[in-house]
This record gives C-alpha cells, structure tokens and sequence, in this order.
C-alpha cells in the first residue's frame, strides 16, 4: 500500500506510526511557483510551499538563491529514523533571510547621511522591528532604547544610535570591539503614518550598494510544540530580528526548535542576528520575563517557579531537548551563538565555530556568551571552536552529568568557560584554554582532566542563591542547595602563565568547606602547585616560549610548545569514573549520558591515549616543539 499523509496534524501522525510511509523529496528554487508539485522538474518557490506538504520521512531539498521567508514548519517526524528533512540541494547553498531589500534612500546635506520614510505597513501586521524594543529578564539596556531592527549595508550592520545626531556627526562607540565599524549608524523616528530612517554609510551609496532592513522576528521557526526530529542542513541563515532570551523568557532565535525533541542542525552558516543565532527552548506558557513584569520577587525565585512549571507541563527525556547542533559557523550575533533554557537537555553541541558574538556592545546583560546554557543535564558540548566572544561558554543552573570535551577557546574578554551554580557532576576534559581568565567557577562537583589552561582561573562560592541538582540522568529535582564551593578534582591539567599571571587561582580551594581532589597537574616556570597537590610536574619550562599562530582573521590556526629533555613526567593512571568517585551534593558519579562508566582515553584531536599511564594536557604525546595545527573540528 502507497499511503502518503499531507494534512494531518503531529498527534494524528503518531496514529498513523504503524503504516508504511514512501518518501518524497520536494524541490524548492527561486525560479519556481508555489503552484507547481515540488517536482526537481517543477520546484515550488518558496520553502514555506514545501513545509506545508512535507510529511514523515520526507525531504525538501532548496536549490540555492535567496529566500526571504520565515519557515514555520506544520509538522516534525516520528523518530530519530523517520524525520523530516531540510536541505541544501547537493552542491548549492541557498539562503533564508530575516531582512527585506530598501531601495529609494535620499540623499541629505549633510555628506554621507541618507534617510527613507516607510509606512508601518511595509512591516506586516505582526511584528515591527522598528517599534519593538529589545528587553527581558537580566537585560541591560546601557540607559537607552534599543529595536529589535537593523539595517545592513553590502552585508555588515550598521550601529544603531539613540539620536539623529549621532548619526549626523558619529564618532566610535566606546567599547565596540571593531571600532572603524562604529561610524557606520543609523536611527529610527516613528510617527502615526509610517518611520523614517537615517543612515551613515561613511560614503557608500545605499542605493547602488545592497541595503536590507530586517522585517522578520526569525528564519526557521515552529510556532507549534509536538514539532519533532527535524534535519536542518547546508543553508545561510541571517538577518533577523531576534529578540533578547532570557532563561525565564520564550527563546527564539533566528533558527528555533521552541519546544520540542530530536533536530538535527548542521552544517549550516548563521550570522548577524540582533540576539540570538540558534535557541532550543524555552517556551512561553510557563513564564516569559517574569521579573519585567511582576516585580514582586527576586528574579532567582522567578526561575525557580518556572523550572516546577516546566516539569509539570513534562520536561523530561522522552518528550523535551536531544538535540544535535554541529559543524555550524555562527557569527555577529549580540546574545549568544546558541543559547537553550532547559529545552538543551540531553543535546550534543559538536564542531561549531562561534566567533564575534557581542562585538557592538551597546548593551549588555547577564545572558550573553558563545553558548549560554541553562539547565544542561547531559549535555555534551565536544570540538567547537569559540573566539572573540566575550564569555565562550556559559554553563548556568543545573548542568549536571555536562561533559565539555576538546573545545579551543581564546580571545575571550571575560571569559573561556563560566560555571554558575552548579552542584555536578561536571565533566571538564581535553580543553585548550587560552585567554586572560579561563574559568569563572561558583559551582562544585566539577572534574577538571587533561586540560591547557593559559589563564587564570577565579573560584568561589555563592550563598546568595539556592539552586537545584537532580537525580542521576533526570529532569527529576532532588534538592535545592546553596554553593559552599569545592568538591572539584583537577587531574593532568597544564597551567602556563600566557598573560603573566603569578597564580593559578587553584589555592582558592583549600578554604571551602568541601575538599578537591588536586594531582598530576603540570606548571610552568612561575606557577607553583596547589596546596596538598600529589604527583605535580614543576617545569622551568617559559611560558613566553609557547608559540600561538594566528591567520589574518585572527583565527588561531596552530600552537607550538617548548617541551625539553629534561622534563620527567611522572606515570599517571587513566581518569575514570572508578577514580573521581561521586559528588558531594548530588551523591552522583562521573559518568556517560546512558549510566555508563567514564574513562578519558582520548585527547583534544581524538587520538587515542597510551594506558596505563598518562601525560598532562590535552595531547596524548610529546614532544609538540613543531607547530601543530588547529583547526575547528567537524563532528563524525
């Protein structure tokens, strides 16, 4: 029997499971007609066209060309085996964008200054880029207003200024990181028949160049739940007008799973959002900037009564998260690369390369970084590479059983990795960590194995919050507690002063109430072991020796040590569950997602490790005296 279903809603798919479902394959190109049958022959035009026929099993192949469209897909697939598919026809590269083309700028008196005047028509009835007003929870606007618009020129945004005399007469922002970038502005003065528009476009013409404002709040977005195992693969994704995600807010970005299971995002290039590049949740029906809205408690109760709210409406493993996002480039976003509120549970974030996240910097907030994660149990964050960022990532409330594994991170202002208010456990292994301060720790319950640390490391406890842990492999909450701090183990590690620090921050420890486990870390000259340490390497080995080899993006492409004879490295047994024992809150092991038991057996490019015995650092030999390549890792 050849049955294919095209209308029926995800809960009546589930009824139909047990049929035979023949695949399809929709074609979609700019040159088609939503009117044809999605033929290669005869494409439809848009991808939207496709969504709305596409069933389980299905896949939409986009030929390339330029779709400015909001994609909404109706209905996900059945299982991880039986999904629908979204892709890039093979060798192409079409791409989706959240903006529209302006033409008709006039020219003012004022050298390089344009203005237009566009009816809030132009914008559709159901959101206004240049009306709304970025703002939530933990949201700092900087003393000003800020729009969810904005306005590209030949591609690069423009600044968005709080007067028309900014615009007139700019001068750099203080604090943008690329400052040049800075002059190009814009402003925005709404009325009742339409707003007006003026840009600074220090001498291109935005007639002749190509200028497009955003129009849209997303590119691939679900408005439903019950929207399950998607693929999305090979697209461009950029220029939408993201609004700011908190954790206690609705979270969507300019690709969007809202609140469902199972998508696989990958291969695909995301850049200049407003805020965010990729959420995976949170919804809207358990709270949305509760501490905006009701000020009648403290914004860290707030949360707490979401997350109950949350797992009540069913976050657990079988129905929320498990998601896949790799191999993505992601770039110029404000917010956050990819960011999730407990919709990221039990997902893998593999092979990305995040870079120049918050880089304007006209407003700020307590939820940006490359990755901002809440609620990450399970999660494993393995081979991306994250520069230029402020904070890289950021692991806030409940990641526990997280394993962040051969990630390369530098260049970050603030910080390489933040570990807020988690109790573990924590799996931290085979990182290269290369900026001024590298972890930023008011957690416990963390391992810290075969890592670089060039920086600094700052730890300390909180007893401002309580904050939950759970049962081992759940959603389920077994306690709320405060952060006493401790209960850490740093085993293998490498520390180098890169940024001439004298300390490694790790003596901190000794004064926490819960002991850590500290041995077989390696020093270089002018750092010295933690107090209790067994099995330390001292080296005179200088720091300034360490050679870090960048190209002309600023991208490091590779790294040299200056590893001697006279190093004697000690014979250290494997790291494994056996060895890093349970933690003290949680009562949890160092264990894999599925239960099983953990040995870090292999090194940051996945090279096996030589057991029995071990080195320090995330290499699995030496010498490294010849410049090793880095590049961003593509997941398997």
């Amino acid at each position: 029997m050849n049955l294919r279903l095209t209308h029926f809603a995800p809960m009546l798919l589930a009824g139909f499971a047990f049929l035979p479902l023949y695949a399809a394959e929709y074609h979609v190109s700019p040159q088609g007609s939503d009117n044809h049958a999605g033929t290669k022959e005869n494409p439809f035009k848009t991808i939207t066209a496709a969504a709305q026929k596409a069933v389980p099993g299905d896949v939409i192949s986009v030929h390339a060309g330029t779709y400015r469209e909001t994609v909404n897909p109706p209905r996900g697939g059945l299982s991880p085996e039986n999904r629908i598919t979204y892709q890039a026809a093979p060798g192409e590269r079409p791409v989706i964008k959240g903006s529209e083309i302006v033409k008709g700028w006039i020219q003012t008196d004022v050298p390089n200054v344009w203005n237009i005047k566009l009816p809030h028509s132009f914008f559709g009835k159901h959101m206004h880029p240049f009306r709304e007003l970025i703002e939530g929870d933990w949201f700092s606007n900087q003393g000003r207003n800020h729009h969810t618009g904005a306005i590209f020129v030949n591609g690069k945004a423009l600044f968005e200024m709080d007067t028309r005399e900014k615009v007139l007469n700019p001068k750099p922002f203080p604090g943008a990181v690329y400052q040049q970038d800075s002059l190009r502005t814009w402003f925005v003065e709404s009325d009742d028949d339409g707003v007006t528009l003026w840009i600074n476009t220090q001498g291109e013409n935005p007639n002749e160049a190509l200028t497009e404002i955003t129009t849209r709040s997303s590119c691939f977005y679900p408005e439903n739940e019950g929207v399950n195992y998607i693929t999305l693969q090979g697209f461009e994704i950029c220029q939408a007008a993201t609004q700011w995600a908190a954790p206690t807010a609705h979270q969507v970005g300019m690709v969007s799973t809202n609140w469902n299971k199972g998508w696989i995002i990958e291969n695909n290039i995301i850049h200049d959002s407003r805020c965010n590049g990729i959420t995976l949740g949170k919804d809207a029906a358990t709270g949305h900037n509760l501490e905006c809205t009701q000020k009648d408690k403290n914004g860290t109760i707030h949360y707490i009564e979401v997350i109950f709210r949350v797992l009540r409406k069913g976050w657990n493993r079988e129905d929320i998260g498990s998601h896949i996002v790799r191999n993505n480039t992601i770039y110029n976003c404000e917010q956050t690369g990819i960011c999730g509120s407990m919709g990221c549970a039990f997902s893998t974030i593999e092979g990305n390369h995040i870079y120049d996240i918050w880089t304007q910097r006209q407003f700020s907030g307590a939820e940006i970084a490359g990755i901002k994660f809440h609620g990450a149990i399970d999660v494993t964050l393995a081979g991306n590479h994250i520069h230029q960022t402020g904070r890289g990532i950021w692991l806030d409330w409940m990641a526990q059983g997280v394993r962040v594994t051969r990630n390369l991170l530098y260049k970050n202002d603030q910080q390489d990795l933040f570990l807020e208010v988690d109790h573990g456990p924590g799996m931290i292994d085979n990182n290269i960590m290369l900026s001024p301060q590298n972890l930023l720790c008011d957690s416990e319950g963390y391992a810290f194995v075969h890592n670089f640390f060039g920086g600094f490391l700052r730890i300390f406890p909180d007893h401002s919050r309580f904050t939950p842990y759970h049962l081992n492999h759940s959603t389920d909450i077994k306690g709320l507690e405060i952060i006493r701090a401790g209960d850490d183990r740093y085993y293998y590690n490498i520390f180098a002063p890169l940024h001439g620090q004298k300390t490694t921050g790790l003596e901190a420890l000794a004064q926490y109430p819960y002991p850590s486990r500290i041995s077989g870390n390696l020093y270089f000259a002018d750092l010295k072991p933690a107090p209790g340490e067994t099995d330390a390497i001292e080296t005179t080995l200088p720091a300034k020796d360490i050679k870090l080899a960048f190209d002309e993006k600023n991208t490091l492409r590779a790294i040299s040590l200056p590893w001697n004879q006279n190093i004697s490295l000690k014979q250290l047994p494997p790291v494994t569950t056996q060895l890093l024992g349970r933690t003290h809150i949680a009562k949890c092991l160092y264990e894999n997602p599925d239960g099983s038991p953990m040995t870090i057996d292999h090194d940051f490019q996945r090279a096996s490790r030589n057991a029995p015995s071990c080195i320090p650092g995330p290499w699995s030999s030496l010498p490294m005296k010849a410049p090793m390549e880095i590049q961003s890792q593509p997941a398997p």
